[in-house]
């Protein structure tokens, strides 16, 4: 009887800390998704380098790290902040529609891919990092919006979520 109680302590001990360890975050990393180039969806825990190489981890539920690149994405979800991957770039989703207002988040024209041993580098997509464009995704199209006008286009076209884009705005400055 005396061993049946202490295996059961012992198990029951176990078991708490298994469930407190799933809880618990891997430092630099929020629960987030991927949508892969062919539409598949991966979920788990994402550390992302968006703005340093145009990149994110993502760590699976086995434990595995695997980079990707936006060339390899379509879209990536992490905590609440959107980003869509276009040439390899990433851009903070401010306004989904037919037509998207978009943030860029990376510049991947300084990223180098291999073909072998020799290194090619893409063009990317126009403008800097901080820029805002429009995206229609039914033609794909990108087009960049000034910053002088922005508050004109938002006024315009994407009346509807102002208040959303105000709030990711206020988080972005704020340096979430």
């Amino acid at each position: 009887m005396k061993l049946f109680k202490t295996l059961s302590i012992f198990f029951l001990s176990l078991f708490l800390v298994q469930a407190q360890a799933q809880e618990k975050l891997p430092k630099g990393f929020k629960k987030g998704s991927l949508v892969l180039a062919d539409n598949t969806i991966l979920s788990g825990y994402i550390k992302e380098n968006i703005a340093g190489n145009a990149s994110v981890i993502l760590l699976n539920e086995e434990g595995k790290k695997k980079n990707y690149d936006g060339d390899g994405l379509l879209s990536v979800t992490i905590d609440s902040l959107r980003f869509i991957c276009i040439k390899g770039d990433f851009f903070r989703l401010l306004c989904e529609g037919d037509l998207c207002l978009l943030q860029k988040s990376s510049d991947a024209s300084r990223k180098p891919t291999y073909n072998g041993s020799e290194a090619i580098f893409s063009n990317g997509t126009e403008g800097k990092p901080g820029d805002y464009f429009t995206y229609t995704a039914a033609n794909k199209q990108l087009k960049p919006v000034a910053r002088k006008n922005f508050n004109t286009v938002v006024a315009e076209s994407f009346a509807s979520c102002a208040t959303t884009i105000e709030k990711n705005l206020a988080n972005n400055h704020s340096g979430n």
